[in-house]
């Protein structure tokens, strides 16, 4: 049992997803539920960027937007038909189909897109960026103006992105037809899997030599380069992993939700990922996840009780969980709780390591709160 331990919290999150909800929910709930594990995959790659290597990355949207739109582009040229034009073309453009749509025609080709294409994008950005040495708030600046920049431009290009109406009225995907409740309920289940698989991985990576290395180089950078490590490299390479994670998670958000539009990819859409980690526990292994499924199922509720106040929900949420509770629900069950099963739950680490789950803080963080214990 000792080597389960560790996994517990990821076990009753999968009995959660897998059994319990699709049990009790209705199909439009269970619908609403897959797009809330969509923003969870994604904010388990901030999950690692920013909580264990101190990157506070504004723009994710961009990276969930690159998956987003190369699957809805595929899926418009699927429902157009070999040599067909996607409806909006014909209704905007002159009926058309740009060259560099053609490629996604092929399923194959676009889920390479979809997984290479973010790499790429973060691998050139992070060597720019973390090669020259910038970082916090200088770092978080750029990345959500690239977000905003993406944006602006979709909403630019009507006749080859649908401008600010966006991608939507999918049929289907990868054969199966996005109007039956058994593949709605398929794509629930693909979801949810993935979501469960990212966690995972990152209990691994978080105990391997790489994630103690991203640690490091957050607490003490100069002390990483001082023994011989380059934590440019270590940086760049968990910015690759979330951009991929989050635009995995938007690849899936399209046939799910069925529309994508620049107000899912821009400056809002990544402040919203990025409040689902903190209220979470953005160092913690679960709590990135639950935090977004959270603020998810809060986004829905919210918008139907406030329409059109969701964003003021949202900015409030943020900066009050940064002020009051910087580990978020981790740090708050584990402060009130102890060992807690809980406690345990958010922070997916057995009993004997709680020290891994609490949201690790560098001496001159610590100091002020052990003077004030005193």
């Amino acid at each position: 049992m000792k080597k389960l331990s560790p996994y517990v919290g990821w076990l009753l999150l999968a009995v959660a997803l897998l059994v319990l909800a699709p049990a009790v929910l209705s199909d439009f709930r269970l619908g609403l539920l897959a797009k809330y594990c969509c923003y969870a995959i994604a904010a388990v790659g901030i999950g690692l960027a920013w909580g264990r290597g101190g990157m506070l990355v504004l723009g994710q949207g961009l990276y969930f937007g690159i998956g987003a739109y190369a699957m809805a582009m595929h899926l418009k040229l699927a429902d157009a038909g070999p040599g067909g034009v996607p409806d909006f073309m014909a209704l905007y453009g002159d009926a058309t189909v740009p060259g560099w749509w053609e490629p996604l025609r092929s399923g194959a080709f676009a889920v390479v897109v979809i997984l290479v294409l973010p790499a790429l994008v973060a691998g050139l950005l992070g060597l720019a960026v973390f090669k020259r040495r910038i970082k916090g708030a200088y770092f978080a600046i750029l990345s959500q103006a690239l977000a905003a920049a993406f944006a602006i431009l979709l909403v630019g290009q009507v006749k080859t992105t649908g401008g600010a109406n966006g991608l939507n009225n999918f049929q289907g995907f990868f054969g199966y037809a996005l109007f039956d409740p058994a593949n709605k309920r398929m794509l629930y289940f693909i979801a949810a899997g993935i979501l469960l698989v990212s966690i995972l991985a990152m209990a691994w990576l978080y105990r391997s030599r790489f994630g103690e290395l991203l640690v490091a180089v957050r607490d003490g950078e100069e002390r990483v380069r001082f023994l011989g490590t380059d934590p440019a490299n270590v940086k760049l390479a968990a910015y690759v992993i979330a951009a991929v994670l989050a635009s995995i998670g938007g690849a899936l958000f399209v046939p799910i939700a069925g529309i994508v539009s620049p107000d899912d990819v821009g400056v809002v859409a990544s402040i919203g990922l990025l409040a689902g980690v903190a209220l979470g526990g953005r160092a913690s292994l679960l709590g990135p996840a639950v935090g977004a499924l959270l603020v998810g199922y809060a986004e829905t509720s919210l918008s139907e009780a406030f329409p059109g106040s969701w964003s003021y929900f949202q900015g409030a949420l943020f900066v009050l969980v940064i002020l009051l509770l910087p580990g978020g629900l981790a740090q708050l069950l584990n402060a009130r709780r102890g060992n807690s099963v809980s406690s345990r739950f958010l922070r997916g680490v057995p009993r004997g390591k709680q020290a891994q789950a609490e949201l690790p803080r560098s001496a001159s963080e610590a100091a002020p709160e052990e003077a004030a214990a005193r």
